[in-house]
């Protein structure tokens, strides 16, 4: 692809991301990085698959979120959702439709996060991450979320493509003067603001699908970077295109095999090293430091 012979420099790793924020003291229990899966299920497709993908992810010893979107193609079955949580997994929103319409207006805007929240609590989710990675972080304070998830460190293969050039999470305060819907959230982690999870891995349809890689060596080699130095390693792998059959009969979809091979070489080269959060044990994470890092500069967070 043209695009790719252009970003070289920027992707597949952005040169300074690799900083981390300031007052960092590093990942519970002196793990030397963390590594977060996360999943968004974009069709009926990949909503059949997620036992599968669960189970997978089960016999390796990794735990995963599972974001799904709330008035999609599909309706998620409540059994789904208590079977993952019951196995140690996450649920989360992903978007309100998928239509790529969630930020057409500010008005809109405030009138879909209304309903965004109702799923939030009827699911108990935390965490939000929009479809196509669209955002607007202001807006977001209207969710009742700890956390979101709709941005990157680098990825130019966005609509969005500015990336955030960091792989660690980031504090998104809430601006002076407002509130989430005119009233203190009972699930959000603190009313000030929230914790913002870039992915700092390529998603899995970019590598597989539209760049048509036949291993998973980008990952792994931006996997490595980011343990080297300390950082946040965190996917978004769609059930939609993983193919768990001998043969791939369907068009954007890609072996499973590139997936599990991902999985055991992180289990094989950094077995004991690495903390496998779900995101929103992620986010409280750092919502706890950072909380912390203000009281002690005489802050109020």
């Amino acid at each position: 692809m043209r695009l790719r012979k252009q970003i070289g420099d920027v992707w597949p790793i952005m040169p300074g991301s690799e900083r981390p924020p300031e007052n960092w003291s590093g990942w519970p229990a002196n793990k030397k990085f963390a590594f977060v899966l996360t999943h968004d299920v974009e069709t009926e497709a990949g909503l059949s698959r997620c036992r599968s993908l669960m189970q997978l992810e089960l016999d390796l010893g990794f735990r995963s979120s599972f974001n799904f979107i709330p008035e999609g193609s599909y309706r998620v079955p409540a059994e789904l959702r208590e079977e993952l949580t019951a196995n140690g997994f996450e649920v989360g929103i992903h978007d309100l439709k998928h239509d790529g319409h969630l930020f057409s207006s500010r008005r809109a805007f405030k009138r879909r996060a209304v309903r965004i929240n109702d799923y939030a609590r009827d699911w108990g989710a935390s965490g939000f991450r929009s479809g196509f990675m669209l955002r607007n972080l202001d807006w977001l304070h209207d969710l009742d979320m700890q956390y979101d998830a709709s941005t990157f460190d680098t990825d130019p293969f966005e609509p969005q493509p500015q990336g955030r050039h960091t792989i660690f999470p980031f504090w998104v305060p809430r601006p002076a003067g407002s509130s989430v819907n005119g009233q203190h959230s009972a699930i959000n982690s603190s009313s000030r603001g929230y914790v913002e999870l870039p992915y700092t891995l390529p998603q899995d349809f970019t590598l597989f699908v539209l760049l048509q890689e036949k291993t998973p060596e980008i990952w792994l080699r931006k996997l490595d970077w980011i343990a080297q130095h300390g950082g946040m390693a965190l996917v978004d792998v769609h059930p939609d295109y993983l193919c768990f059959d001998d043969a791939i009969t369907r068009p954007r979809e890609y072996p499973v095999l590139h997936y599990k091979s991902f999985l055991d070489y992180v289990s094989r080269h950094y077995d004991g090293v690495f903390w496998n959060g779900t995101p929103r044990e992620v986010a409280q994470f750092c919502a706890r430091v950072t909380k912390a890092a203000t009281a002690s500069e005489g802050l109020d967070l």
